[in-house]
């Protein structure tokens, strides 16, 4: 998965149900167009959060079903 030009690795046969992942970047609403187009593909229910983690902006993503 690629976001603002840098590439993301994500394992996503170990992102179950109740985990949850966070991706630093600069514009949220790219990164979470591009979270949710792999998720709709794997039928993965998520939740997207922006926040602010160690003082680095990013997206927080949960698995919920």
């Amino acid at each position: 998965m690629r976001i603002q030009g840098i590439k993301f690795e994500i394992d996503w046969t170990k992102f179950k149900p109740g985990r949850t992942f966070f991706l630093p970047c600069l514009d949220i609403n790219a990164a979470k167009t591009e979270v949710k187009t792999v998720c709709n593909r794997l039928k993965y229910k998520v939740e997207t959060r922006g926040v602010i983690e160690n003082g680095i902006r990013g997206l927080r993503v949960w698995r919920i079903k």
